[in-house]
């Protein structure tokens, strides 16, 4: 390609061509003709080619769009999965905690029926003093009255003894 033969692309380059070609048939230079001609095409390629690139860089924009969009949701239910893992072992923290609260009730519950028991055994076993003391004290008030009764039948036969005397 010679200097004369490069020029413009775009519009200007299309016109251009297209007045090389059509000065060249004009006034038969097929040499002329044919450079407009190619002018023209080149003009065309160019663009062609500028288009192709531009919908190569929309196609690689869309690609890294869904490549974006697919690590996006893989992002967005790896982070699902851990917040549902997370509230499991929230859930079952919450839940063992409860267990123990109801065991921690239950042993309190059983402390205090137990210490209410013994409280009820003691309560028994005082009164069963109370009784065997009292049961006692009757006996030892009956025994001193037989006593009573015994000594005054012992004075009673020795006056009847000395009185046969």
């Amino acid at each position: 390609m010679t200097e004369n033969e490069r020029t413009a692309g775009g519009l200007l380059g299309r016109v251009a061509g297209k007045t090389k070609e059509s000065a060249g048939s004009l006034i038969g230079d097929d040499e002329l003709a044919r450079e407009g001609r190619l002018q023209q095409e080149a003009v065309d390629a160019r663009e062609q080619a500028q288009e192709q690139a531009a919908d190569a860089r929309q196609a690689e924009a869309e690609a890294e769009l869904a490549e974006q969009r697919a690590e996006n949701e893989r992002r967005r239910k790896e982070l699902e999965n851990e917040l549902a893992a997370e509230q499991r072992e929230e859930q079952a923290e919450r839940d063992r905690a409860a267990a123990e609260a109801r065991a921690a009730e239950d042993a309190r519950e059983r402390e205090r029926s137990a210490e209410a028991e013994r409280e009820l055994q003691e309560a028994a076993a005082r009164a069963d003093e109370r009784r065997a003391a009292a049961e006692q004290a009757d006996d030892l008030q009956e025994a001193a009255a037989l006593r009573r009764e015994a000594d005054r039948a012992e004075q009673r036969a020795a006056a009847l003894e000395e009185g046969d005397r």
